[in-house]
């Protein structure tokens, strides 16, 4: 009787932390909050040579809505994201008509960064604990950066913006009853990629132009914990890179040469399921 009791007593804490696709699902169907780090990694070049760069962590906040329902084709994905960075980066340049070169000047430099997507793709339930989601993606970035603040050199402001198409997959796995694992993955293709600046005096000069599109990658790795039904915890971790093709020099032999950048983002969150 006493190993009949163990044996039961086992197989039932067995089923109880048996994990299927209910816990993803209900991951998957909620609204919440995040405070966010961006570490932004920027660098403009030209000829082969390094013209500035900026660096550092910005804090920020994000917005996450998604759902999974069966409203069309049945594990219907969609979800939204909104996310606000201000603060500055770690400046190195040079002063403007300098024959010091890149490095001569080092500060601050103010950053504010807007971050919208849009979401849409269908999950496919595997083996029980696993949900394999493909999804295409909208996007757009915004970018207000203000080089050469606080360092001493000439600073000004420009504003980079772009939008972007593209095709991912998301991962989801459940290994334990309340936790979900997942991890995603995006090639896309930016497009209508701009440039916005203000030159002050003693330049005085104000100019927009387009700048080239690039590929854009995007990848992340997230956990969600279900402290209730309705109440979760997360985090995650996400890295994005694109680059800034030169603009066409204006009237004035006024251009914005070439540039890479890649945004890492590190999460901490709550958020409520229904």
């Amino acid at each position: 009787m006493i190993k009949l009791s163990i044996l039961v007593c086992a197989a039932t804490l067995s089923t109880c932390a048996m994990a299927d696709t209910a816990d993803i699902l209900n991951a998957n169907n909620q609204v919440g909050i995040q405070a966010l780090s961006e570490y932004v990694n920027y660098t403009e070049n030209s000829n082969g040579q390094t013209l500035d760069t900026e660096k550092g962590p910005v804090p920020a906040y994000g917005i996450h809505a998604s759902l999974m329902q069966n409203l069309w084709l049945g594990n219907d994905y969609i979800a939204m994201d909104y996310t606000h960075a201000s603060g500055s980066t770690n400046y190195t340049g040079s002063y403007n008509g300098s024959s010091s070169g890149y490095g001569s000047v080092t500060g601050t430099s103010g950053a504010t960064i807007d971050d919208f997507t849009f979401r849409a793709g269908k999950g496919f339930a595997m083996a029980g604990n696993v949900m394999l989601t493909p999804f295409l993606e909208l996007g757009r970035h915004d970018w207000a950066r203000q080089p050469g603040q606080n360092a001493g050199a000439y600073s000004f402001s420009e504003t980079y913006t772009h939008n972007y198409y593209g095709i991912g997959g998301m991962a989801q796995y459940t290994p334990i009853r309340k936790w979900v694992l997942s991890v995603d993955a995006l090639i896309g293709e930016t497009f209508g990629s701009n440039i916005n600046a203000n030159l002050p005096p003693p330049i005085g000069i104000s100019y927009n132009a387009d700048l080239g599109n690039s590929a854009l990658y995007k990848i992340g790795i997230g956990v969600d914990y279900a402290f209730t039904r309705q109440f979760h915890a997360n985090i995650g971790l996400d890295y994005a890179s694109w680059n800034y093709g030169q603009s066409t020099p204006d009237q004035n032999g006024t251009y914005e040469p070439n540039s890479q950048t890649a945004i890492t983002t590190a999460k901490i969150g709550i958020g409520y399921a229904f």
